[in-house]
């Protein structure tokens, strides 16, 4: 089982022991977990504006998806596994290609923020909860929405649906859990008896009962057929922030602002293990889809992944205390870089775990640092306005492109290594040779700070994305937009 919370950090549980299996995190709050379909990588929601992307067997940041421009409150793999979809306080959802880690699509019809995101069972439509009252309906092809479902009398927090993808139940501020007609956007039912704000509301895997949880520390099991509130499971001492059911249905956890997760019963009620171990909230938690592991994340900043036949923890992560940003691996592995807010880089030994090198000269926080193809080079961004290219064996800086006239926020090597992208709060995306360090080309159309740019698998187009909510094309070999 996995949790995560205001601590940073992420959580694995062992179920029969009640121990922490793993930990590990960055240096932000991680706000929400979710697992892929696989089962192989953890994908967290951070308070730095990120969506972190894990190895749950290492504990190793794999990506760091840039984008957002406030906090991430929530993430959801699609079925198949090949899309990632989050969302946060900027009103936006944004849908992440997981082949090339590229933001694919913005969903902005939302005028509040988003908390809740969910994909259908065939991955087919995507829901929405806003703070604006409404769930919307998406069609994740061609990101027209569907419906906005309208009801709720206060923020939607949560939404889920049903394991046959025909109901959808949302959950928030009025207390209340609706469920709506997939088909026809029609609320069916309304189930009261919560006093206070709904924080999460999730399906059981027969789809015939409801958990929900909120602020005041209960968590209430539903009858889908009936209505009826089976039974409140009691015992934090704190807000229950979220809650998840175990794939065979028998069990239900859930997290809390007491730091603790607690693993219940759904046949009883009855609180089965109680996880200790994080040093403040515990905003997420989420099974592995084999059901042997647990990830939980909070502000202690770290991410733990623990065994759940063991309770071990395999591995502990920790950010830095100023601020590290995001971790990338060298091509071969062998290295891992991690940029921080104190201007600096580190080179670690992924299996020693000990710095190797720090790469000094930018005079404020890097923001972004990338590995060449054939991983000999490296290259960094900062908000200083620069961008430096160092050789990865001994860490020394060999050249700095000067253009961007503000904080540049991200960088991409071509697959082919001889061209450099960037994109700054300038508003522009640069190419670069990477042999001569001239700038080839300065593409301008973005009305807005440019976050991330990704090139083709070919390397002919490059996909920017911005602040503007748009996602642009353009030609690597002309600089032109298409």
């Amino acid at each position: 089982m996995a949790s995560c919370g205001e601590d940073g950090a992420v959580r694995l549980w062992d179920f029969e022991s009640g121990e922490c299996r793993h930990a590990f995190g960055g240096a932000a709050g991680i706000n929400c977990v979710a697992y892929s379909p696989q089962g192989d990588r953890i994908a967290s929601a951070n308070d730095d504006m990120t969506v972190r992307i894990w190895d749950p067997l290492s504990g190793e940041c794999l990506q760091t998806l840039s984008g957002h421009t406030r906090w991430v409150l929530c993430v959801a793999y699609s079925p198949q596994g090949d899309q990632i979809a989050s969302c946060n306080g900027d009103h936006v959802v944004r849908l992440w290609d997981v082949e090339t880690w590229s933001c694919s699509r913005i969903l902005s019809d939302h005028s509040e923020r988003v908390d809740g995101v969910a994909y259908s069972p065939k991955g087919h439509q995507l829901a929405t909860a806003s703070w604006d009252k409404t769930i919307r309906l998406w069609d994740v092809e061609t990101g027209v929405c569907r419906y906005t479902l309208t009801g709720h009398t206060g923020y939607v927090i949560s939404v889920t649906f049903s394991p046959k993808g025909d109901q959808l139940a949302s959950a928030g501020q009025d207390q209340t859990v609706r469920i709506w007609d997939v088909e026809s956007g029609t609320c069916r039912q309304t189930l009261t008896g919560h006093t206070d704000y709904i924080q999460k509301v999730v399906y059981s895997p027969k789809g015939d009962q409801i958990a929900s949880a909120d602020r005041g520390r209960t968590v209430r099991l539903w009858d889908v057929s009936t209505t009826a509130s089976l039974f409140v499971p009691s015992g934090h001492s704190s807000a229950v922030t979220s809650v998840c059911c175990s794939l065979n249905g028998d069990q239900i956890v859930s997290g809390s602002s007491d730091f603790t997760v607690r693993v219940w019963s759904m046949e009883t009620g009855e609180c089965c293990q109680i996880l200790r171990g994080h040093g403040s909230t515990v905003l997420g938690v989420a099974f592995s889809p084999q059901g042997n592991q647990i990830a939980s994340s909070s502000f202690d900043n770290t991410v733990r992944l623990w065994d759940v036949a063991t309770g071990a923890c395999q591995h502990t992560l920790t950010g830095y205390t100023d601020g590290a940003r995001s971790v990338t691996y060298s091509p071969d592995g062998q290295t891992f870089a991690s940029p921080s807010n104190d201007s600096t880089v580190r080179l670690w030994d992924p299996s020693t775990a000990t710095c190797r090198t720090t790469l000094r000269g930018h005079a404020e926080t890097v923001l972004t640092v990338v590995f060449s193809p054939d991983g000999k080079q490296i290259a960094t961004c900062s908000t200083d306005t620069t961008i430096r290219l160092w050789v990865a064996e001994n860490g020394a800086c060999h050249k700095t492109l000067m253009g961007h006239d503000k904080a540049v926020t991200s960088v991409a090597y071509s697959p082919q290594g001889n061209q450099l992208a960037s994109a700054g709060s300038d508003m522009t995306v640069r190419l670069w040779n990477v042999e001569s360090g001239e700038c080839c080309f300065v593409m301008t159309g973005h009305s807005s700070t440019v976050w991330c740019v990704a090139y083709s698998p070919s390397g002919s187009l490059l996909a920017s994305s911005s602040d503007d909510m748009t996602v642009q094309l353009w030609s690597a070999e002309s600089g032109q937009r298409l």
